[in-house]
């Protein structure tokens, strides 16, 4: 505004002289003086007045359009404010709401482990109970093994082990041994059982026939073999010898007799010898030395059996005994196949089937072994 008012002021030329616009209060002025330069003073004056008031209002634009222009930026100012409260309350929001989403995020993956861990856990208690009954079953089986390779080394046709087969001792000797323990029905029936599959069986003289519908139901039986009762080959050995052969005059104990020879609990000692340990049972013994428990009638009794761990004994008859030990030994040969000891033609296998089924229908019709 100085520099227009400076430019303005080179312009115009100056008329006159200068002098103030009020006399001054010590001064004089002739009147003459006035009026010789009245017209020049009046041009002065009105000169300086225009310029003055070119000053004014120049510096009045200058105000107007300052003013002006701090109000614009203000109100940019103030804009731009507003969009940074706007743009910082949104962003507040978002660190709020991803604030929330990683607690979330770390509440559920800490219950995820957790629940990780208590499947773990689980599967390991379940993996080593299976491991426990698996190990338990490799030592029943590595038992077994054991058994039949003993068989197959001590006893042979041209020199039977006499200690594994009790009917070729001596009368002298045909007593019960000293030491005589318990034996489970498996491990009673798995000698007869075993020696039959080892030891080759003297030639005979009968003539025997394969019947078709047996031998079918064998055949789909040792396709799948399982203890199952519902099946046409345990289903029919069921009914036709199982059943009659372990039906005695006691029907509840005989029933108790059959489920523990089924689940492979019974257990059959003698009682004659003097050296057997004494036993501590729980409940009373049924049946005596001169009465059988199952059929109850008086005879003389050399054995007694204990359905699982109940520590109830019961006192059986010889003829008792060979039809309970006929089943055993069919059981036995049968849990042989399933396991996949028996490694044998399926028509041999078949036969030894109908020896044990033979042996139960003799033993079921009171015929049973000297020895007994």
């Amino acid at each position: 505004s100085q520099a227009s008012f400076e430019e303005d002021s080179q312009k115009q030329p100056v008329v006159g002289h200068w002098k103030p616009l009020m006399p001054s209060r010590g001064s004089k002025e002739e009147p003459q003086a006035g009026c010789q330069d009245a017209g020049g003073v009046d041009e002065t004056q009105s000169t300086e007045q225009l310029n003055v008031s070119r000053l004014r209002s120049s510096s009045v634009e200058i105000r107007e359009k300052g003013s002006e222009f701090l109000r614009e930026e203000l109100h940019k100012a103030q804009k731009e404010l507003k969009l940074k409260d706007k743009e910082c309350e949104r962003l507040s929001k978002v660190r709020e709401q991803l604030e929330q989403e990683l607690e979330e995020l770390t509440a559920s993956l800490f219950e995820e482990a957790h629940k990780m861990v208590r499947e773990a856990n689980t599967k390991q208690a379940a993996s080593e109970k299976q491991l426990k009954e698996a190990r338990g079953k490799i030592d029943m089986l590595q038992a077994e093994v054991t058994a039949l390779k003993t068989l197959v080394i001590t006893s042979t046709p041209s020199s039977p082990n006499r200690e594994l087969h009790p009917q070729l001792q001596s009368p002298s000797k045909a007593v019960f041994r000293k030491g005589h323990g318990r034996n489970k029905s498996t491990s009673s029936a798995m000698v007869s059982a075993a020696s039959q599959i080892v030891t080759p069986q003297p030639v005979s003289h009968e003539r025997r026939e394969v019947d078709a519908i047996l031998f079918a139901e064998f055949q789909a039986w040792k396709e799948s073999p399982t203890l199952d009762k519902s099946c046409s080959f345990l289903d029919r050995i069921y009914r036709e010898d199982i059943r009659p052969c372990l039906d005695f005059t006691k029907q509840e104990l005989s029933e108790l007799v059959r489920v523990a020879v089924e689940q492979n609990t019974l257990t059959i000692e003698p009682v004659a010898s003097q050296t057997l340990p004494v036993v501590k049972v729980s409940a009373e013994e049924c049946g005596g030395p001169k009465k059988c428990a199952l059929s109850g009638l008086p005879r003389t009794c050399k054995h007694r059996i204990m359905l699982g761990d109940s520590g109830s004994y019961y006192y059986i008859s010889p003829s008792c005994r060979a039809r309970i030990t006929a089943v055993c030994n069919f059981f036995t040969y049968i849990r042989y196949i399933q396991q996949g000891l028996v490694r044998q033609d399926v028509e041999l296998m078949y036969w030894e089937v109908m020896r044990l089924r033979r042996e139960m229908s003799v033993a079921k019709l009171g015929f049973y072994p000297s020895e007994m």
